[in-house]
């Protein structure tokens, strides 16, 4: 049987995160308020949890979540590289409603799914989450929701669809902005195979926000059909970011809070 806790109640906020840091140490799931959406978390670090917070939310192995953390220097640990434009994008931006996507250290002994051989890592802008971080370690983290559903907003909304799947509920209040991460591709910039930093998913920070930091290193904008700049044949012929992406390599399915 689950439980939910109002955070807004000092005396519930403190049995709530005893039961979270309780429940993700014995590989349940918990759900948490970020600054965007609600979470499902689960410990990194367990397979069986990952594939636990897959199967409540009723996806495969090919949509690997993201992970939360309570740091710049938990980013360095989890990655390969922390190249010299996404120390921009993090300075910028963390914490907050950006999710980027690096090669993952190879020496990690972890299983998110079928990742490729990266992680999409953000830091929230929510200090409840963040102390849970603090307190758990690195947390995978995706919408909590079921697939195919909005993404929670309240805590409530989350219990309705994922029920007793999660262990503890941890409920913030509303979201803030009910809008989710933006998701970036900047494995390339590792790699160093043709440079150039891909939005996967738009959101919380726009493509005008990423430019003003990375300049030309962000792919180009889209055409947009009716946009008066694009020649007729432009429009007909520009495919849609996810299929341009997927006609290169076609990157994990990803879908964070």
């Amino acid at each position: 049987m689950s439980s939910l806790f109002d955070c807004r109640d000092e005396a519930q906020l403190l049995a709530g995160m005893r039961q979270a840091r309780q429940a993700i140490g014995r590989g349940e799931l918990v759900v948490l308020p970020t600054d965007t959406v609600y979470g499902i978390a689960a410990d990194a670090f367990s397979s069986r949890a990952v594939q636990g917070l897959l199967e409540a939310k009723g996806r495969g192995r090919q949509s690997p979540p993201p992970v939360l953390v309570a740091g710049v220097a938990t980013l360095r640990a989890l990655v390969a590289e922390v190249p010299e434009a996404v120390e921009r994008l993090v300075e910028a931006f963390w914490p907050g409603g950006l999710t980027i996507v690096l090669p993952s250290q190879p020496s990690l002994s972890w299983d998110l799914g079928d990742t490729h051989g990266t992680v999409a890592v953000r830091m929230p802008a929510n200090n409840l989450a963040l102390e849970l971080l603090e307190e758990t370690g690195p947390l995978a983290v995706s919408s909590a929701n079921l697939t195919g559903k909005p993404a929670a907003i309240m805590a409530t909304d989350a219990k309705d669809m994922l029920g007793d799947s999660v262990a503890v509920y941890l409920d913030g209040g509303p979201s803030a902005t009910g809008i989710a991460s933006t998701i970036i591709d900047a494995t390339s910039l590792v790699t160093g195979v043709a440079p150039l930093v891909r939005v996967l998913r738009e959101g919380a920070i726009d493509r005008a926000a990423l430019r003003e930091v990375i300049g030309d290193l962000l792919e180009p904008d889209p055409v947009r059909e009716g946009d008066p700049a694009a020649p007729p044949a432009a429009v007909e012929s520009a495919p849609e970011p996810a299929e341009d992406a997927a006609a290169e390599s076609p990157p994990p399915v990803r879908d964070g809070a």
